[in-house]
């Protein structure tokens, strides 16, 4: 596709440095980035061109320790610290490994599997964290010839004038994308320059952002969502970024929503979960004077959109000046860099109530009643220059229009293949279509169609998939069944799965976190009653076990995505952490 339209069509780039450098020339005093505390208020701020510089400055640093094509770690608090290192790796050549910081005392990490993946010659951080809240990191990761450099002890080069050393071209390796693990062990995705700027295009012209579009973000920049969606879209179109910790969005959501309004912000989003957090957390006196209407584009995605958190979330907060027409579906994911399918800026969410039952049959019916319906969401349509065809995962032929089958993608911003795994890479990356041209497709391994109009609804994913007396039966529908039956259970914090029983069936089991305050209150085999005949009423099966956890106990991906697989091996090796 055409490189991206920087400051009305004046610049072919490269790579995001160019961009970073256009922005430096043409906007050097605006903010760029501004970091709030817990608090809400303001603790840092960062220009473009100050931004430029000290990436330059590090990438300088960098180059003395590490050769171009080198990895390097970005093991950062939300910060701008951590854009500053991305940066300066971009300048340098270094490929950055975006990570979270591993928890002290998880059993579930997987920054160690990361780490011996991609070899790393380089640790990036901050000197508060390697020397004071985390000193225990470098025992952590001992790799032999691992260097660990403070990015903000990087001081300003007195020859700023100088050039960086290295101009990175379209197919060089930007960075790598870790996979979430939802499904499987994580795979460090290969985007390249190339793959970065086209799905940057796709994403401004499908969200029709400026520079006047300010962004609220509190998704972590360990996550594609988080940086590429928030902090590297926001600096593309050359609007200012406003970043708060996740951790104070998950205790005090309304100063998210406070953030929105004070910045008089134009985008903000995250997953699912984080709108159902919203409606269940926050008071209407802690939004006094707020005021939403400058909110235009609420992106929502990361995991099954549901009509019910949309409608529930536009009914609660409408009064505060948000507009229903602002929620905007989509659906992504690492391999395709990041977004795959968007509405269009303003038209709002759209809606289908299918057939449950036909759902199971991987149909698409009109739901005949109320009892056996099923409100579904699209997350817009294919991107610029982008392509995406719907196809049996057996046969490899495509199907039409409202058939269920496996989402395929074709277009520039589709990743150059899993770092160091050239098996998984032409499996999943070099995909064909039966009967079709020798073209080569990326395969989400997601569930979904397209309706008449080419509308993606997504349905689930395939490795999730359960299978019980030859129905189809989605592990999130479920889920929302179970949670949805009584206040004490937790949203978000279930996992539904399959095990064999030695011959060809398969049993349901559910396991299902408990909310904290109800913890020592609940009765729970009536609990457990009330989830069984929720499960029966709604989709026609008897659980063969529920298990009650205790909060925190279900395991989940860094992006908050529950790993049913990991739940489903826990459970076989009994180590769940029950109630």
């Amino acid at each position: 596709m055409p490189s991206a339209n920087i400051e009305a069509g004046r610049i072919e780039p490269s790579s995001l440095a160019d961009v970073l450098r256009v922005r430096a020339a043409s906007q050097p005093n605006d903010r760029a980035y501004v970091l709030l505390s817990d608090r809400g208020s303001e603790v840092a701020e960062i220009s473009f061109a100050e931004l430029d510089r000290r990436a330059a400055a590090l990438a300088r640093r960098l180059s003395r320790n590490a050769a171009a094509g080198d990895r390097a770690l970005l093991l950062f608090p939300m910060g701008i610290d951590c854009l500053i290192a991305f940066f300066g790796c971009l300048y340098a050549g270094i490929i950055a490994v975006p990570m979270m910081l591993p928890r002290r005392q998880s059993k579930r990490d997987s920054s160690s599997a990361i780490v011996a993946d991609c070899g790393p010659r380089l640790a990036l951080t901050t000197m508060d964290v390697i020397a004071g809240a985390r000193g225990d990191l470098r025992d952590r990761f001992p790799q032999e010839g691992l260097e660990w450099i403070a990015v903000d002890t990087v001081l300003d080069d007195p020859d700023p004038d100088r050039a960086s050393p290295h101009q990175p071209r379209r197919d060089d390796i930007a960075f790598l994308q870790y996979t979430s693990g939802s499904t499987s062990a994580p795979k460090g995705v290969m985007v390249s320059h190339g793959n970065l700027l086209a799905n940057l295009e796709m994403i401004r012209i499908a969200c029709g952002n400026t520079r006047v579009s300010t962004y609220v973000s509190w998704v972590p920049l360990y996550h594609d969502m988080g940086l590429i969606l928030n902090a590297l879209q926001a600096l593309y179109v050359g609007a200012s970024c406003v970043l708060m910790p996740p951790l104070t969005f998950l205790q005090r959501p309304h100063l998210w929503l406070k953030a929105i309004h004070h910045y008089r912000a134009e985008v903000a989003g995250g997953p699912n979960f984080a709108y159902d957090l919203c409606v269940e957390r926050i008071r209407p006196e802690q939004l006094d004077g707020v005021d939403l209407s400058s909110w235009k584009l609420a992106f929502v995605g990361a995991e099954p959109v549901r009509a019910a958190t949309i409608e529930r979330f536009t009914t609660t907060f409408e009064g505060f000046g948000f507009s229903p027409e602002a929620m905007w579906p989509g659906y992504g994911m690492a391999e395709a860099t990041l977004l795959i399918s968007g509405g269009r800026r303003g038209a709002g969410p759209v809606f289908r109530r299918v057939s449950r039952s036909a759902l199971g049959r991987h149909q698409i019916e009109p739901a005949p009643d109320e009892g056996d319906c099923q409100a579904i969401v699209g997350c817009g349509r294919a991107l610029v220059d982008e392509r995406i065809a719907i196809i049996d995962p057996e046969t490899r032929m495509r199907l039409g229009p409202n058939n269920i089958g496996e989402i395929w993608v074709a277009g520039a911003n589709a990743a150059q293949g899993y770092w160091g795994d050239p098996v998984a890479t032409e499996k999943v990356f070099a995909a064909r279509i039966a009967g079709e041209s020798n073209d080569k497709w990326l395969r989400t391994g997601d569930l979904g169609f397209l309706d008449d109009s080419g509308e993606v609804f997504v349905t689930g994913r395939i490795k999730d998939l359960i299978i019980i007396r030859g129905a189809n039966h989605y592990p999130q529908d479920i889920e929302d069944t179970v949670q949805s039956s009584d206040p004490a259970l937790r949203r978000h914090a279930g996992a539904a799965f399959a095990i064999s029983n030695g011959d060809a069936d398969e049993r349901l089991i559910v396991v299902q976190e408990v909310e904290r305050a109800q913890r020592n209150q609940i009765n729970t085999g009536e609990l457990t009653r009330r989830i069984r005949e929720a499960i029966v009423r709604e989709h026609d099966i008897v659980p063969y076990q529920i298990i009650l956890l205790r909060p925190g106990a279900l395991p989940k991906t860094t992006s908050g995505k529950i790993q049913r697989a990991l739940s489903r091996q826990l459970w076989l090796d009994r180590t769940l952490e029950r109630l």
